[in-house]
């Protein structure tokens, strides 16, 4: 009955679902980031005629950890998600092109201010 083999195994598994459970609740909170992120994002998209190449990059990479988080708890990997692996890179933009704004000029710094 007792299988010294079996113990660890047990401990594993209700420690997965432990995991399991708190990347659920974490699910849920990225869920509604990533929602807010399309609506801002739609927004800027009216208001500027391209999207934010700062919330594109967050999207992407938003939509990557819920990626991570759909494969570990389908036990497609035993990687756990951020914060135990690294946070997902953002890939190259596939659509519209990013609303860009260009760098301010910046004064001379021996210039005398105007009056």
């Amino acid at each position: 009955m007792n299988d010294p083999k079996a113990a660890p195994k047990y401990e594993s598994i209700a420690l997965r679902i432990l995991w399991m459970l708190v990347f659920a609740l974490v699910w849920q909170v990225a869920q509604f980031l990533l929602g807010a992120l399309v609506i801002v994002q739609l927004v800027y998209r009216l208001i500027y005629g391209a999207p934010n190449l700062g919330l594109m990059s967050f999207g992407d990479s938003l939509s990557q950890f819920l990626a991570q988080i759909g494969r570990f708890g389908s036990f497609h990997t035993e990687q756990k998600p951020w914060p135990f692996a690294d946070w997902p890179a953002p890939r190259a933009p596939e659509g519209e092109a990013a609303h860009s704004v260009p760098p301010a000029p910046h004064p001379v710094r021996d210039e005398e201010p105007k009056l």
